[in-house]
């Protein structure tokens, strides 16, 4: 994968895991972006940060973009929370509360 897409990708992969489809319902992240029935009950924050991560991913085969590049490259914020989500380390109730503020933020 190109690294200016890895922090879109990891903020959209630690989304998913915080979000109810996948933290309540116990759905696969792949799941709950594919079907349209779960995809509809995704926060916006989610539905935002993946249509950023698909913008970046269109980003790499426009020629356009080409000379100038895509973006920024990857920072490494999201590394460190995306691999406590991975490994399982960390408390279920404190990720959605975080995901529930995060979501009201934006959409205020």
């Amino acid at each position: 994968m190109v690294a200016s897409c890895k922090d879109q990708l990891k903020q959209v992969a630690i989304c998913l895991q915080r979000s109810p489809c996948v933290m309540i319902e116990r759905n696969k992240p792949k799941e709950c972006v594919t079907n349209p029935e779960l995809l509809k009950d995704l926060p916006e924050l989610c539905k935002a940060q993946l249509d950023t991560f698909m913008n970046c991913k269109r980003g790499i085969v426009d020629m356009s973009k080409r000379m100038r590049g895509n973006g920024t490259l990857s920072t490494g914020k999201y590394d460190e929370q995306y691999k406590k989500l991975c490994t399982g380390n960390f408390d279920p109730r404190e990720e959605m509360d975080k995901l529930k503020k995060l979501d009201a933020n934006q959409t205020s």
